[in-house]
């Protein structure tokens, strides 16, 4: 193993060790003392409330280093399929990090947190990663992917406001709900074209045939469940909103019209 290598493993374990961390101990703490609300919910929904927050906690970094990625490294925007996976590597070892603590919590507290999906999502996106981390291939497109992470502290958010009891008609409701729905737009729906438009432009050349078949195999297929699924997610997404919103302006009308007869 060379020294980079040593280094991303041990990201790895730093990135594992501290999202444990913020799990067990500092999300807690903070929450306890920030949201008075924290203290009356049950065992169950302190520890998904725990995390959620470290969800987000990565979402965030994960996110920015993305976005720094795509916007400033050069070497894998040129070469999407073999440039320099330096920057690459250290933003998904951290993601790996996170994700094998997250299976560990999910497993360990399955009767709060537990969920097949994200079991299945978390080993899928590992297997994936690996050919990033091994094999120092499609750093662009593996680092693509995390943008998706920006829409994640919203939707984690929605889920924080349902537990302490916010309305759904609530003006913080409809502002995160407004948000989310326009995030997600932006970082899982309206980026597919600069995704599928870069896969098309290096299918078939020499870069293509030299990633190995399970590469190839767990990016193509596995990009196109995804957007599948981000689409579906979308949808959802998108009526929930606008049932939320219509809830509201008909809320609005029949105070106005109440007023009016008053």
């Amino acid at each position: 193993m060379d020294a980079f290598s040593q280094i991303i493993l041990l990201i790895a374990l730093v990135s594992f060790f501290s999202f444990q961390w913020l799990f067990h101990s500092v999300s807690p703490w903070i929450s306890s003392r920030v949201c008075p609300g924290f203290r009356r919910l049950n065992p169950k929904q302190k520890i998904e409330w725990n995390s959620r927050t470290v969800s987000t906690f990565h979402a965030l970094v994960v996110g920015i280093f993305c976005l720094y990625i795509l916007l400033f490294d050069d070497a894998v925007n040129q070469d999407p399929v073999w440039g320099d996976p330096t920057m690459v590597k250290i933003n998904v070892g951290i993601t790996t990090g996170y994700l094998i603590s997250d299976l560990l919590l999910i497993f360990y507290y399955w009767r709060a947190i537990g969920d097949k999906f994200f079991v299945i999502h978390h080993l899928a996106a590992l297997y994936a990663y690996y050919y990033v981390l091994g094999v120092g291939m499609l750093p662009y497109f593996a680092n693509f992917r995390l943008l998706a992470e920006f829409s994640t502290p919203c939707v984690n958010q929605r889920w924080f406001f349902e537990v302490l009891g916010y309305p759904k008609s609530s003006r913080p409701n409809i502002t995160n709900g407004v948000l989310m729905a326009a995030i997600f737009f932006l970082v899982r729906i309206a980026v597919m074209p600069v995704y599928y438009g870069r896969m098309y432009t290096v299918y078939g050349t020499e870069a293509f045939y030299r990633v190995p078949l399970g590469g190839r195999g767990a990016w193509i297929f596995s990009s196109f469940c995804l957007d599948i699924m981000n689409i579906m997610w979308m949808h959802k997404i998108a009526r929930g909103c606008y049932r939320v919103m219509r809830a509201r302006d008909r809320a609005k009308a029949q105070l106005h019209e109440n007023g009016k007869g008053d």
